[in-house]
């Protein structure tokens, strides 16, 4: 999330394009969004159904730090994905980067839903209603201001960095990291949204619609993580 396209590897970005080569990327990149989100859906739908869920979440939980490990694993993984985001310049790379993220995302978030789904019924649900709602509202508020995020990009940088190190103490000398982090991730993923739509809207060349859906997907999971944490922490 620290790469303005167009500046530094002489493309072209979307936002000096013709009107209806901008309307075509905005549409494209937001189709394959919406399409990663069915898609992680239908394979958490396919691993409860087939049992697999619980003996993954068990295997998962099990391992030394328990939930933070898991927390950590998500963290690297969106870094990942959003490096591959900026890096990645064929359109089969782009697809690969896509669909490895969203299996891998897939298989991380299966240990919460899993506690999330024995603890309350209608949470999950609840908790993808708030997080589809702050992404509509966050995204709206890009689309009307027009205006350019990027200087979210240094801060977010900076914000993922401390969330990781609180998260490798917290590992370490065996505390929970509370409610309030929770609150605090919320808020970066928020600037995420932000600042990953601005970049659609004005930095991304128009042939990396599949890796722009990529970063999005990855800023939505991360407010669904832990607005469905927050949720079951007030539940606790």
């Amino acid at each position: 999330m620290n790469q303005e396209y167009g500046s530094g590897i002489g493309m072209m970005p979307v936002q000096a394009e013709s009107g209806e080569v901008r309307a075509e990327f905005i549409v494209k990149t937001y189709a394959h969004l919406f399409g990663a989100i069915i898609a992680f859906v239908l394979i958490e739908v396919a691993l409860f159904q087939a049992g697999v869920a619980e003996r993954l979440a068990r295997t998962m939980l099990g391992l030394p730090g328990g939930w933070l490990t898991i927390l950590g694993g998500f963290m690297v993984v969106s870094w990942i994905a959003s490096r591959a985001a900026h890096t990645v310049s064929s359109s089969a790379g782009q697809y690969a980067a896509l669909a490895a993220f969203v299996a891998a995302e897939a298989l991380i978030f299966v240990p919460l839903l899993y506690v999330a789904n024995q603890q309350a019924d209608g949470i999950i649900a609840s908790a993808g209603i708030v997080a589809f709602g702050g992404f509509t509202g966050l995204t709206v508020i890009a689309f009307m201001t027009r205006k350019d995020f990027s200087f979210l990009g240094g801060m977010l940088r900076w914000a993922g960095f401390c969330a990781l190190g609180a998260i490798v103490v917290a590992v370490l000398f065996d505390f929970s990291l509370g409610v309030w982090f929770s609150m605090g991730m919320i808020v970066f993923a928020g600037g995420a949204i932000l600042y990953d739509t601005s970049q659609v809207l004005h930095h991304y060349p128009k042939d990396r619609h599949v890796a722009a859906s990529l970063e999005l997907f990855a800023s939505v999971a991360l407010l669904f993580w832990y607005v469905l944490r927050l949720f079951m922490a007030s539940r606790d």
